[in-house]
């Protein structure tokens, strides 16, 4: 723990209400942002959680919630990674340790936990919009409204089209907002663009806003200047900004440009804050900040500790042999032992087979990135295309080894589909790699430059079905029910890594748009005598009597494991097939056990609602077989909190144990 004064109380536990942080010192809001830090520190220690992008606000948070009172203004923030702060400021300090555990707080905003929290933001680029509605709903509700709204975005973020759609609407009509620009020079990963130099070369001429002030002051203080004067310096003044600044970007959208302010400098903060309460139009407060900041190992590697490994610290602390940094300047470092419990195994049979978590074995994102760059290698028409997802989809290597056909397009999901869609016209054969939840951004653009165009990209959806802790913003349970009614669209599932590299080559020479999903579990590793993947072809793993268990994705080895049961305590002689295509599917193969008489339980890591199960139910209507033997299990019609993965599917039946009364209850109606 830091060496805090000995006769000052904790401030943290104590606090009832933000309000109560507009009555503290100076020296009391400095030791304030100490225990933050303090309290994500030891949160971290224990396990996964957004790290660097929190620490690297807890100032700026401290100065809003003293200047504004939000339980009357608005604020949103953006992405909502960068929560943790604002909810150990906002009555949640005695539940903060729970975060990202199913049943605790969620890791982004939630309106469920606290009326601080407006929106459950879990993707980038949606403040300014949300703010600027809200100040206009109030505008036409209060009449004259007295609420401040106010948005907090990154400057990854700020490169969304969406967030440049909604300044250029704001400046258009003129509703009194802030937008507060977290510039830290990061996305996860470094911020790319155009806009991004434009924004460093703000941060290099500090003084301009400074000389504003005093221009201003000069004109004030001499009245007789006249029109003449005034119009010639506030051409002296654009020039300035023209020639210094490289541009006025946000004060030619409509937006007040205030910065770039300290971020780290809570009494600098409050004051520009409130010059910016006082404007009766949209401003753009610039904050600059440090990613990490008071951290001296995630200041230095930022995208190492976007969301690092629990407990990553000790090795880093040996690694760097750093002193314990000095009160105030950094926080202490703390170590508390895991509470967690193991997993014995009689409960690896209740829940899915991706609990069985070797060493060894690699993570589905590993495995589908090696194949990509063995095609890499063989083909030079492949490129691959990510929206400032590099890390998480470990594509480093890909960048490192072929960066003229690597493109990170930040932020811009939509974007990075249509220019998917270009290089596709050209010749080339591009691959989409984007998570399954932010995939759903750019719906538009998958059916207008994609499935309508029928040109051949491939969409690696990354993290499809659940992602544990980070909850029902991150959860990709949705891709199958959106995608599967575009026309000329392909859809794969991997049952493991052996059907990975089959796939690949299948999509790269398929001639139309192919989407491949896969969730954030290991890959359970390679079997052996795997058929070749061809379209539309379901692969048989084990033949069946009395009916077969048709598995969409990840759950073999649970089906293997209910199968076995099946026959050693019932006597029911169950196979299983490797559904493969869930778009088209395997007509004959699948429904085969249906027209014998047999049943037929889908399993798949989706929604039930026009997920898998629902298309092989549509395929059995329209030709007319009898569909009381066929039983599903999926997610049902509702979020799915945050936890952790394997508990979630527990909860939703998706068990080996509940697989096996579904196969029997299947099984009753035969006889």
């Amino acid at each position: 723990m830091p060496n805090l004064p000995e006769k000052r109380k904790r401030i943290l536990p104590t606090l009832q209400s933000p309000r109560e942080l507009m009555k503290l010192s100076q020296e009391e809001l400095i030791d304030l942002a100490l225990e933050i830090r303090e309290e994500i520190y030891m949160l971290y220690d224990r396990r996964s959680v957004h790290f660097a992008s929190n620490l690297g606000v807890v100032e700026l948070c401290i100065a809003l919630h003293s200047t504004f009172d939000f339980s009357v203004d608005r604020l949103i923030w953006d992405t909502g990674h960068q929560i943790y702060p604002h909810k150990l400021l906002t009555g949640r300090f005695s539940r903060f340790q729970s975060i990202r555990t199913k049943g605790g707080l969620m890791g982004f905003p939630n309106p469920l936990e606290s009326d601080y929290d407006l929106m459950m933001t879990g993707h980038a680029g949606c403040s300014v919009g949300t703010v600027l509605g809200l100040a206009s709903g109030d505008d036409l509700i209060c009449g004259k409204n007295e609420r401040h709204s106010i948005a907090v975005i990154g400057d990854g973020a700020f490169s969304s089209g969406v967030v440049f759609e909604a300044m250029n609407h704001a400046g258009w009509i003129r509703k009194n907002i802030t937008v507060i620009l977290n510039d830290n020079k990061m996305s996860i990963c470094p911020r790319v663009g155009g806009l991004s130099t434009h924004l460093d070369k703000l941060r290099m001429h500090p003084f301009y806003q400074r000389f504003k002030q005093q221009l201003h002051s000069l004109v004030d203080s001499v009245p007789t200047l006249g029109k003449s004067m005034d119009s010639f310096l506030a051409r002296f003044k654009s020039a300035v900004k023209a020639g210094l600044l490289g541009g006025m970007l946000f004060e030619e959208l409509g937006f007040r440009y205030i910065g770039p302010v300290n971020g780290h400098n809570i009494p600098r903060l409050q004051r520009f804050l409130k010059m910016a309460r006082n404007i009766n139009d949209p401003v753009l407060l610039h904050v600059f900040t440090e990613k990490g900041h008071g951290f001296k190992p995630a200041v230095n590697n930022p995208s190492e500790f976007h969301a690092p490994a629990a407990g990553m610290n000790s090795g880093v602390q040996a690694n760097c042999n750093l002193a314990p940094p000095s009160p105030k300047a950094q926080f202490a470092w703390v170590r508390e032992e895991s509470d967690a419990e193991s997993i014995s195994d009689s409960d690896v049979e209740l829940i899915s087979e991706s609990v069985v978590k070797s060493a060894e074995q690699k993570s589905f994102t590993e495995v589908v990135r090696d194949s990509v760059l063995r095609l890499m290698r063989e083909n030079e028409r492949v490129c691959v295309i990510t929206a400032a997802m590099c890390r998480g989809n470990m594509l480093e290597p890909i960048r490192d080894e072929f960066p003229s056909r690597f493109f990170d397009v930040g932020i811009c999901e939509s974007h990075a589909v249509i220019f998917a869609a270009g290089l596709a016209k050209s010749g080339m054969i591009p691959i989409v790699d984007i998570y399954s939840t932010f995939i759903q951004r750019s719906y538009d653009q998958i059916f207008q430059e994609v499935s309508l165009q029928n040109l051949p990209i491939i969409m690696l959806l990354d993290r499809a079905g659940l992602t544990g802790p980070d909850g029902p913003t991150h959860h990709g349970v949705f891709d199958i029910c959106f995608l599967r009614p575009f026309p000329n669209l392909t859809i794969m599932a991997p049952a493991d890594g052996s059907d990975v590299a089959g796939m690949l080559r299948f999509a790269a020479t398929a001639g139309q748009p192919v989407a491949l999903r896969y969730p954030k579990a290991v890959s359970g590793g390679y079997r052996d005598n795997v058929a070749e993947v061809s379209q539309g072809k379901a692969e048989i793993i084990k033949a069946g009597n009395d009916g077969i268990i048709v598995v969409c994705g990840t759950f073999l080895n649970m089906a293997k494991k209910a199968a076995e049961l099946l026959y050693k305590n019932y006597k029911i002689d169950a196979g299983i097939i490797n559904a493969r295509f869930i778009k088209p599917i395997d007509k004959e193969t699948i429904l085969q056990p249906l027209r014998d008489g047999g049943f037929v339980v889908t399993v798949e890591e989706g929604m039930l609602s026009a997920g898998f199960g629902s298309a092989v139910l549509e395929a059995a209507n329209d030709l007319s077989i009898d569909t009381r033997k066929l039983k599903r299990l999926g997610f049902p019609d509702q979020y799915i909190e945050h936890g952790d993965r394997n508990e979630l599917l527990d909860d939703c039946g998706l068990n080996v144990k509940n697989l096996v009364q579904t196969c029997q209850t299947a099984m009753l109606k035969i006889r």
